[in-house]
């Protein structure tokens, strides 16, 4: 994306290189990174001539600036903050939020396949671990395992040994629910495209990946109602259901299957959302901010 405007270089950490901006993807994974780049530009005095931008995960957000004192300095050494979803700037220090920007990612359009009329199938994307409340997911299909007409598949290698062993009694105890393991990336997203609804269920998020692929598949999303989800789906979408909270999300799907005009009104507020997610949307924004930084670097150095 930011090819057209600058030469990038991808590393998993900075050793020292002369380059004139950092984009540094997680403030606590990249803490090490973030602290040598800003003790060599003030060694230097190279502060405004070398900038920093920092963009913020789930993890970051909702975890780690609240705990973890890495973490929190990368906060304060970034010129720019980089968010995911519009809600992300609230839980930021009120300090912070001055130098934040709202940057959606973005996915390609993707043509709305036909969907069955036989059941309802949903489909949750994510590994097993507890950020993405499996959980829930499981419990679900137990409340839903006499409704033959809805069926479920988790889509997820298994990064947690106890989920995967939970997911595998759900599979025994539920036939309507599956649990496919890892896919590769383009099985994955004719899943979401055949689906009626795919789930999040996640007690952590910074910007799903899997809801704006859904979105711009024309998929509706059922997303637990947590900040993450609420920025990219708007505060008034009707898909959500409490974190945690297995039969409301089972009331949901229920619901999905029942009542076609549920469906239509949350594929149309789906819609609404799409053009967020738009990849040249993506690309000018963040086009605009690195020209941005560098030419006030420039600007400055000329000084």
């Amino acid at each position: 994306m930011l090819a057209p405007v600058v030469r990038i270089t991808i590393a998993r950490r900075w050793e020292g290189e002369p380059f004139d901006l950092m984009i540094a993807l997680h403030a606590r994974r990249s803490a090490d990174s973030i602290v040598a780049w800003q003790r060599g530009r003030a060694q230097a005095a190279l502060r405004s001539q070398r900038p920093l931008i920092v963009v913020l995960t789930g993890t970051d957000l909702y975890r780690d600036i609240l705990s973890d004192p890495r973490a929190q300095r990368s906060l304060q050494c970034a010129d720019v903050l980089v968010v995911l979803q519009d809600q992300a700037p609230a839980s930021l220090p009120r300090p912070m939020r001055a130098k934040t920007t709202v940057i959606y990612q973005s996915g390609g359009r993707r043509r709305t396949l036909a969907k069955t009329p036989r059941h309802l199938r949903a489909v949750m994307v994510g590994h097993l671990r507890e950020e993405k409340s499996p959980q829930t997911l499981f419990d679900a299909a137990r409340l839903l395992r006499q409704r033959s007409d809805i069926r479920i598949d988790l889509v997820g290698a298994a990064l947690d040994k106890a989920l995967a062993r939970r997911a595998v009694d759900t599979a025994r105890a539920c036939p309507q629910f599956r649990w496919l393991g890892a896919l590769p990336h383009a099985d994955t997203l004719r899943r979401i495209q055949r689906a009626h609804v795919v789930v999040n269920a996640s007690s952590m998020e910074g910007g799903a990946h899997t809801v704006l692929e859904a979105v711009r598949s024309g998929t509706p999303v059922l997303a637990s109602r947590i900040p993450g989800n609420v920025g990219m789906l708007g505060t008034d979408y009707a898909g959500y259901f409490p974190c945690g909270d297995a039969g409301a999300l089972a009331r949901l799907l229920e619901r999905c299957r029942d009542e076609p005009g549920l469906l239509a009104a949350l594929r149309r507020q789906c819609r609404a959302r799409a053009s967020r997610f738009e990849p040249r949307r993506e690309q000018r924004a963040l086009a605009a901010l690195v020209s941005r930084l560098l030419t006030a670097a420039r600007s400055t150095t000329e000084k």
